[in-house]
């Protein structure tokens, strides 16, 4: 079983920058496709990035490109989610995922199936 940790949240002004991590302990699946998602308040959880586990291969949902980055350390078992110039509706609860790496496609890594979820970490953007 795969254990995942956030960190990183916090409260930003508009404009600033904020790096989430997550930190992965247990049974790590090999090959694993790793994600961040997100939930606003009244909204449903969407995918925002996945980078497969040799970090060959990233996804971003469109209207984050260019503002977010997702990067891992696999020797520190521990993956992140970089955010610029985050605007107010950026805030809400991140989550990182794990799941075997079926998952880092095109087609599927923004599904909210993954295997594993952490708790969250809490992002407020105030304007």
């Amino acid at each position: 079983q795969v254990q995942l940790v956030e960190s990183g949240g916090g409260s930003v002004q508009a404009g600033g920058s904020l790096r989430l991590s997550c930190a992965v302990s247990g049974n790590a699946y090999s090959n694993m496709c790793m994600g961040w998602f997100r939930q606003a308040p009244g909204k449903e959880r969407e995918g925002v990035a996945a980078i497969s586990f040799d970090g060959g291969s990233t996804f971003y949902i469109d209207s984050l490109k260019g503002r977010f980055i997702i990067s891992q350390d696999n020797a520190k078992r521990v993956w992140y989610l970089e955010m610029n110039n985050l605007k107010p509706e950026d805030s809400g609860m991140y989550y990182c995922a794990a799941d075997p790496g079926d998952r880092c496609d095109e087609n599927n890594w923004y599904e909210d199936e993954y295997m594993s979820y952490g708790q969250g970490t809490q992002v407020i953007v105030s304007s």
